[in-house]
């Protein structure tokens, strides 16, 4: 997997070696595509973090910084592996995604929220709750999903797109009133 545009174009990340599921290349341009500019400057959250590719694709393409949460210790080794080699800043914390919701008050303008594809729908719906406070009023957040799934409940987030690309679903969700 590659780096698709930006800084770092080309640059080759690790995967780990089980339990994640990066974002396809295919999957990952369009998605920056859709962000466009919303990216630039942008504070980041990248949850379930995996290889990181999403956090450092988005700090390729000028976010002004990358907050990766992940908490599977080969992930972790390997996301601290492509964070250095790629070399564009980025934090890690290497804890339990519902733990880091639970103590965090930081806001970010886009969330990435890529969670295990054995979490069901319940448990997802929770997580975006728990993102809600943590967006931006012109934030976004946008959700990987294995397709076919139901669309992830929120109170205060408005779904504003749906793609599929073979397996994968993206859901994109602005804030209320944004």
């Amino acid at each position: 997997m590659r780096i698709i545009a930006g800084e770092a174009k080309g640059r080759r990340l690790e995967t780990p070696p089980d339990g994640t599921r990066p974002l396809t290349g295919k999957a990952r341009e369009a998605l920056f595509s859709i962000l466009g500019d919303a990216v630039t400057g942008a504070a980041v959250l990248d949850l379930y973090a995996g290889s990181g590719s999403f956090g450092l694709e988005a700090l390729s393409r000028g976010a002004a910084d990358v907050l990766f949460v992940e908490r599977d210790p080969q992930a972790v080794s390997v996301l601290r592996g492509n964070v250095e080699a790629i070399d564009l800043g980025g934090r890690i914390e290497a804890v339990d995604v519902e733990s880091y919701l639970g103590r965090s008050s930081q806001t970010f303008d886009v969330v990435f929220v890529d969670p295990p594809w054995a979490l069901g729908d319940i448990a997802v719906d929770r997580i975006l709750t728990r993102v809600e406070p943590l967006v931006d009023q012109d934030g976004i957040v946008v959700i990987h999903r294995r397709a076919g799934g139901g669309e992830p409940a929120s109170d205060n987030l408005r779904l504003t797109d749906r793609r599929r690309y073979g397996d994968t679903e993206l859901w994109l969700y602005a804030k209320e009133g944004a």
